[in-house]
This record gives structure tokens, sequence and C-alpha cells, in this order.
């Protein structure tokens, strides 16, 4: 079974539902033995981003009211991100322009890497240790972390490469109807959004694996989804 997840860096929603998903295929595929091949898909909450330093909570604090309501809205996605482990240090986040972070991921797996352990590694960058995934030596840093040769990256992120292949996956989101992230596409049919419980996620993988190849793309909503507040939307 193929996934596809449209997804941005940046977003901690993504980041929540990207590791609730991967318990669930895990989970999926030793019971079935169904092998499943994920992939991320580009997907830019604010295309216009500067990468200049601006802390997060300043840059949300513009768009939704004030620094305030930014921090209650950093409670609330920092305990959901704990209860899956993830370490999420919003006052040390910073704003960026993801476009390059997405050239790098669609890199990754351009030369066979694992694409999912250079997606777990920018979010950790941004969202943990407070990095600009803006600036090239970032993710140069960020891509050796993780075993990828540091010059090869630069070359790479110094040249068009990929830039091309982005853009098609960003026209391809908009083309799906896809306003907010994360998504996922399972078998190229069926779509559920926002961040769900694994449990949530593996009542679809079942569901998909009976009705594949049955019908056109389909969103399907599990049993006691909630998916308003556990996603980011343009």
């Amino acid at each position: 079974m193929d996934i596809e997840i449209f997804s941005d860096v940046v977003c901690p929603w993504c980041w929540i539902g990207e590791r609730k998903l991967m318990q669930a295929v895990e989970g999926f595929t030793a019971d079935t033995g169904e092998p499943v091949n994920v992939r991320w898909r580009a997907f830019q909450l604010d295309p216009t981003a500067t990468s200049e330093g601006q802390p997060l909570v300043e840059w949300l604090g513009k768009r939704y009211g004030g620094e305030d309501t930014a921090r209650r809205m950093f409670g609330q996605v920092t305990s959901v991100g704990a209860e899956v482990g993830l370490e999420m240090n919003f006052e040390r986040a910073i704003s960026a322009n993801t476009l390059e972070a997405h050239r790098l991921i669609w890199w990754a797996r351009s030369t066979g890497a694992n694409q999912r352990d250079m997606v777990e590694a920018l979010h950790k960058a941004h969202f943990t240790e407070g990095l600009d995934i803006g600036s090239t030596d970032v993710l140069v840093d960020v891509a050796a972390s993780i075993g990828h040769d540091p010059v090869a990256v630069r070359e790479f992120l110094d040249s068009p490469g990929g830039l091309g292949e982005v853009d098609r996956e960003l026209e391809t989101g908009r083309e799906l109807g896809i306003t907010g992230v994360p998504s996922f596409i399972f078998a190229a049919k069926y779509m559920i959004s926002g961040a769900q419980d694994a449990s949530a996620v593996r009542q679809v993988l079942d569901e998909v694996l009976q009705r594949e190849g049955r019908s056109p793309l389909t969103v399907l909503t599990p049993q006691g989804a909630v998916c308003t507040d556990e996603s980011c939307e343009i």
C-alpha cells in the first residue's frame, strides 16, 4: 500500500500526525504482512515567509491576534506532542520559508535514502532545537547529522535540482483541494486529514486494504475523528 503525506516542516500537527501514522503502519504491517510505502509530498503553509531569524511566537502573534494567543496555541500542541514523545520548544522556534527544506526532503528520496529520517531531523531542528531551517548552512548540518555527505548536500542546494519536482508536488496538492495539513492519501484514492490517533489511522488502513481499487479519491472520516483542531490550514 502506498501512502502519500502532504505536510510542511513547520507544521507541528504534521510532526504529531506523522508519528501517529507510523505507529499505526508498524502495527498494520506486523499484523497483515502488507508492505507499506510512505512518501512525503511538499506543502507550504506560508509560501511568502522569509528566513530572517524572526521568532515564531512573534510571527504567529501578528497572524493570530497577539503573542499571548500564540502561546496558548503552543501549550495545547506541546502537550499533545509530548504524548507521542516529541519535544517542542516553541519559544526557541524561528519562522522560516520551507521551500529549500522540501527540496532536501525530495533529494533524500531521490538518492534512495530514508525520507522519514530527513523529515524527522528537520522537524526536530525547527521545533526542538530552534534552528533556522531556511538557512542553507543549517540544512547542510541537519542532513550531515543523519549521515549525508555535507559536500553533496551543499552542491545540491546550490543547484536548481529538485525545484521543478517540488513545484509539481505543491501544484498537485492544490489540484487535490488540500488546504490544510497533514493530509494523508492512501493507495492514491482515499484521504484523511489531521493528526488522527494511531487507532483511527489503523481503521483507515484496514478499510483501504479491503476497498483498494474500488473508487476514485474519497475523503474518509475515521470513527471519532476530529480534524478541525488538529491540522494546520492556510
